[in-house]
């Protein structure tokens, strides 16, 4: 991997043609960072388990943890991962884009690194325009977990990532300080009961009376 470390971007005006280089990082088995609707984060090619790898290297995590993903949108989560339940449909209309993650069963064609050898998946559509940029520049869904090595604070805006951003490995995508804020709700509709896996910025009793309106 060689080109450029930073690339500088207007998360208001953003488009996936203005990160074609960030795309061709995460082909190249790269590691992203990039500014989300809650934190910056890192993304890598879901495909590529080497990557994935090196992204859990680089953050000094267990290669047990699932790594959560993001999309460009609604169709590229199916087009992904299979059609949406009526449960998953609605919160995906209500929800996204934002922060708000659905737990779905892993694609055959993913890396088993991304879940951990838990089979599971938690996606989302976030709101923010530059990360969902991203994932369409790149064409597919990426992975996104906090830019921050384990246990360290995470990044609000791309002078925080420290020695994330030295590291010959990492592109910086900088488009200016996010609003910080809680993580995804973590949410499994899979079976007979709606379960929260995690509180986040999204409350569980609007997720509630969305399903059971």
């Amino acid at each position: 991997m060689s080109g450029p470390q930073r690339l500088q971007v207007d998360p208001a005006t953003c488009t996936a043609d203005d990160l074609a280089v960030a795309a061709q990082w995460l082909t190249s088995g790269g590691i992203v960072a990039f500014p989300t609707d809650t934190l910056y984060g890192l993304a890598v090619n879901v495909r590529d388990g080497a990557a994935v790898r090196r992204l859990f290297d680089l953050k000094g995590r267990s290669a047990r943890a699932a790594i959560p993903l993001i999309a460009s949108s609604t169709a590229q989560v199916v087009a992904a991962t299979g059609a949406l339940t009526a449960r998953e449909a609605i919160l995906a209309s209500t929800f996204w884009p934002g922060p708000l993650s659905v737990v779905r069963d892993a694609p055959a064609w993913m890396s088993a690194e991304v879940h951990g050898g838990h089979r599971t998946i938690a996606i989302r559509v976030p709101n923010h325009r530059v990360a969902r940029s991203l994932a369409e520049a790149f064409g597919g869904l990426i992975a996104a977990t906090s830019a921050n090595r384990s246990g360290e604070p995470p990044a609000a805006a791309a002078h925080d990532l420290g020695v994330i951003a030295d590291d010959p490995r990492v592109l910086v995508i900088d488009g200016g300080r996010t609003q910080g804020g809680a993580a995804s709700t973590l949410v499994d509709v899979r079976g007979t009961q709606p379960v929260c896996l995690r509180e986040g910025a999204v409350a569980w009793d609007r997720v509630l009376n969305s399903l059971h309106p």
